[in-house]
């Protein structure tokens, strides 16, 4: 059992990978479509590259949206207003009339007789207006064109009329007016004028309801399907252009296919085929970190990184398109390369954001469209993307890359329609969006230095900025190690430059590399200003363990102040596993006759382990023992970096660090040329 869990011990960077490798497959899986892939890619407009294609079985033409969504406005714009006719208001009107006239006194200026003829012409003029229908000053608005036929609802009885048949108030009013006799007497006259007006109200209403119900019935009776193809008919010729009855055709097909291949019985093997490409393009990320990027594929911290970005390209991507599909090219999808470019390197992050984006594709409509347009950003995003630290910067390069975004899409749309005519300009919108969107890039980067402790240039920038609070500590407690720090910071940048390493990087490094000699100023010799030296009065042992402990004081000062990782492994390495030389000979003249222990007087290391950490040991190195040459000239100079750095690669320094021969040949030269510009004799001005 002490075997096992020893060796799971020993292997737990693989398996931490592994499980990494499987949850973030599993996830991806996950978020695909659930439906089968058509084996034929086609779009309208492109030339069909296939056979001919036969139809393999019988299946219907169906409607494309456009189609259904124009049927269902003509229904609505062709379909009859409907208006309820109220019976029991007419019966109401009428028994009122005759209530309010038999209520009135019998006189000598109204008798028996009139109230007879009163109710009688009265009831004549209420079936006049209750012929068609008298309506209500509401619905009144309903039809513009009043030549319009409607519908009218009497009891269960349904018939059409023009809509201007139909009695409003002031139609009423004539028609209450002109069917009164004149030869009533006026009292007579006036009595039932008032009465009627006052009796007779609207019956019929626009019924909004029983409309809407015919609307949504006549909706659902449309038919989705506009004929049909026999199995064995002839669908498409080689060479042919997809468009028109052929592309309807061909989608028809393409839909039916997809949902044939995803049924029950073959719900594992279409999984399985899923999970395979997914693994596979996963696969060929870690193999590419581990045969190119090896020290990002041995910090799981950052492998994790990778991978959630990643999956959150895809998780984002298909949640837009799950909810609405039009804002397909919304998703910033150019923020994976440029975050993976400022915490690793442009190669890494173009190659994550090629396998994020065939990924995609089988999310995606129009799936090679999508590819060639978000590969082409990615290249560009790239190439443009550089100096985040710089304002302009970054939005030089959102401006390139949404320009690109534009003018791909409107090649696409050219191939597709044949002219510009019918270019979609919502997409030029999105693209804008997008771009606006990529500045999150910034303040991602910000929280995945927070949350996953790695260092982008802003950060750099800021540390090396001198007025920082430990680099003004520095220059305070020990001015000639903060001196020292500069100029090595100085020759550094100019290596760096020059073999291609992060100099940003390197730069800050070195200005924090010596923090640790705060401790014991003095103890070192670019600090003794009054010319004593307090090693005089220590064993070469205790001078040793002092020169050597900067580092490690260094290191503790470095995490109190919450420096990134990367700025203290320049700390860690800049004297490697090198000894302090000086003391141990002298250790060695003390003790004649017994054995000196080296390792009492050699730094505890790591070695430098990667290019910015082995240019500053060579830099350091240099510009500490350039300080020992009493007459500098060039072949001193010279003479004096071939030493130091033959000495570091004999103790095998670099073993470690990804540095080639020729590099280092190229790092000598600059460090040559800067310290010779710094030990320039100027000419002797006269007195």
């Amino acid at each position: 059992m002490s075997k096992l869990v020893n060796k799971l011990y020993q292997n737990n960077t693989i398996i931490f990978k592994v499980i990494l490798f499987i949850i973030t497959t599993v996830a991806i899986v996950y978020l695909f479509p659930k439906g089968g892939q058509f084996k034929y890619d086609f779009d309208n407009g492109q030339l069909w590259k296939y056979d001919n294609l036969y139809a393999p079985f019988d299946f219907a033409i169906q409607k494309s949206e456009e189609e259904i969504t124009a049927e269902k406005k003509q229904i609505e714009a062709n379909s009859k207003l409907y208006f309820t006719y109220n019976s029991s208001v007419v019966h109401q009107v009428k028994n009122n009339f005759e209530r309010r006239v038999n209520s009135l006194p019998v006189s000598d200026s109204l008798t028996a007789r009139q109230k007879s003829n009163f109710i009688r012409k009265g009831l004549n003029i209420i079936d006049k207006v209750y012929k068609v229908g008298f309506l209500e000053v509401v619905s009144q608005d309903k039809v513009v064109n009043k030549d319009e036929f409607v519908s009218i609802r009497v009891d269960n009885e349904v018939k059409d009329i023009p809509f201007k048949n139909l009695f409003n108030s002031n139609d009423v009013l004539k028609i209450i007016t002109q069917n009164l006799d004149e030869n009533f007497e006026v009292y007579g006259t006036k009595q039932i004028f008032t009465i009627l007006t006052e009796v007779i109200k609207p019956n019929t209403r626009y019924d909004a309801d029983f409309t809407e119900k015919v609307i949504a019935n006549e909706i659902n009776n449309i038919s989705y399907t506009k004929g049909k193809v026999s199995a064995g008919e002839l669908i498409i010729l080689k060479g042919d252009i997809v468009g028109g009855k052929k592309l309807a055709i061909l989608s028809s097909l393409k839909s039916e296919s997809e949902s044939k291949i995803w049924t029950e019985s073959n719900y594992n093997w279409i999984i399985l085929g899923y999970t395979i490409l997914v693994a596979l393009a996963l696969l060929m990320l870690l193999l590419f970190l581990k045969k190119n990027r090896l020290d990002i594929y041995n910090n799981n911290n950052k492998v994790t990184f990778i991978f959630f970005n990643v999956f959150s390209m895809i998780f984002i991507q298909t949640l837009v398109i799950k909810y609405n599909s039009d804002y397909l090219y919304v998703v910033p999808l150019s923020v994976l390369p440029i975050i993976l470019k400022t915490f690793f390197d442009a190669r890494l992050g173009l190659f994550t954001h090629v396998l994020t984006v065939l990924l995609l594709g089988y999310v995606v409509p129009n799936s090679f469209e999508f590819i060639y347009l978000h590969i082409i950003a990615g290249i560009v995003t790239i190439l443009s993307v550089s100096d985040l630290y710089k304002r302009a910067s970054l939005f030089i390069s959102v401006a390139q890359i949404t320009g690109i975004y534009m003018i791909t899409y409107f090649a696409f749309s050219i191939i597709k329609e044949g002219n510009a005519s019918q270019i979609n300009l919502d997409y030029f919108m999105l693209f804008a969006a997008n771009g606006l969107l990529s500045f999150l890039a910034v303040i991602l980067i910000y929280m995945y230095e927070k949350i996953f402790g790695l260092v982008s240039d802003v950060t750099l920038l800021e540390l090396s900025n001198t007025n920082s609070k430990l680099l003004r500590e520095l220059n305070e407690k020990a001015p000639g190690t903060f001196q020292h720090s500069m100029q090595v910071a100085n020759l550094a940048e100019a290596a760096a430059n020059e073999i291609g390493a992060n100099s940003m990087l390197v730069r800050t490094g070195a200005l924090y590399h010596d923090v640790g000699k705060m401790i014991n100023p003095m103890y070192f010799t670019e600090n003794q200003t009054t010319g004593v030296n307090p090693h005089h009065e220590l064993s070469p042992r205790d001078s040793a363990k002092i020169i050597t402990d900067h580092v490690i004081k260094g290191v503790e000062i470095a995490k109190k102040y919450n420096l990134p990782d990367r700025i203290i492994d320049f700390i860690r390495t800049h004297h490697g596993t090198s000894t302090a030389y000086y003391f141990y000979r002298k250790e060695k003249e003390l003790n004649i006759d017994t054995e000196v222990d080296i390792k009492k007087f050699q730094y505890k290391g790591p070695n430098p382990f990667s290019k910015e950490t082995a240019i500053l040991m060579m830099c350091d190195a240099a510009e500490a023992a350039s300080k020992s040459l009493k007459k500098p000239t060039a072949q001193s100079i010279s003479d004096l970096i071939d030493k130091i750095v033959d000495k570091q690669m004999a103790d095998n320094q670099f073993l470690n660090a990804d540095i080639t021969f020729k590099e280092i040949e190229i790092i000598k030269k600059v460090i040559k040329k800067k310290l010779l510009n710094i030990y320039h004799l100027r000419v002797e001005y006269p007195e």
